[in-house]
């Protein structure tokens, strides 16, 4: 293990990024995925040395995942963390149709088509394991979440029949779903109204951090400490998905 690949898509910001700053400082190799060039040299300007590489591409597109792929051929492939996403604060009736499967196309689509383009090299490498990042909107019926919500259960579901079906090819799938996390992507959507509901509903009454959604990922793609987990999903929300009332009354 002292050689280890993981790719990382998402990785030029928020919890993707996180996760590739906790990954590096463990000693694995990186490569870093998101469509933001300018946000991945920020990333290697911050992270000299020879354990990152950065690819600035659309996982959306077929052919940039082929050429990744191609990349990281005969490298040491023992993880692969699934960050990149888009969300939307929409209500179902005025969610398009065409912002619906843009949204699934990312989140869903994308993570379903890199995983499959990396299996076969993840096993030549002994097995690994791979971690799809979805949310909490994916588990309960949070209120203007329909296309991102959705898009997140589905991912779920994903995530278990891959655990199911790859294990015999030594390769653990885990989820780790987070709950409000102060991200550029929670800062995009989340009004002061929305992040007042948050506060109120969340048990320990604060958003999480990248960096506390990285370590969950760190411990699902460490061979040691999670060795017989597959198929899970970890909420890392602050206790949201625990609650009822969470006040006396």
């Amino acid at each position: 293990m002292n050689e280890r690949l993981a790719v990382v898509t998402g990785g030029g910001s928020g919890i993707g990024l996180a996760t590739v700053t906790r990954l590096l400082d463990d000693g694995w190799q990186v490569a870093a995925l998101d469509r933001d060039a300018a946000a991945l040299d920020r990333l290697a300007a911050n992270n000299g040395g020879d354990g990152l590489t950065t690819h600035a591409l659309d996982i959306t597109d077929g052919a940039a995942v082929e050429a990744l792929a191609a990349s990281v051929a005969g490298k040491p492939l023992r993880a692969l963390v699934n960050c990149a996403g888009l969300g939307a604060n929409t209500s179902f009736m005025e969610t398009s149709v065409e912002d619906f499967r843009r949204i699934y196309e990312v989140n869903v689509v994308a993570a379903f088509a890199l995983a499959k383009h990396l299996v076969s090299l993840m096993e030549t490498a002994g097995g690994g394991a791979i971690v799809n990042i979805a949310s909490v909107s994916g588990i309960v019926g949070n209120y203007g979440r329909s296309a991102y919500g959705a898009s997140k259960g589905a991912l779920i579901t994903l995530s278990k029949i891959m655990a199911v079906e790859l294990a015999a090819r030594k390769i653990r799938v885990n989820v780790v779903a987070p709950g409000p996390i102060e991200t550029p992507l929670a800062q995009q959507y989340h009004t002061e109204t929305t992040r007042r509901l948050w506060d109120q509903t969340v048990p320990m009454r604060r958003y999480g951090t990248p960096e506390e959604v990285a370590e969950a990922v760190r411990f699902f793609i460490d061979p040691n400490a999670s060795s017989y987990v597959t198929g899970q999903i970890l909420s890392v929300d602050g206790g949201f998905i625990a609650a009822g009332l969470t006040q006396a009354s």
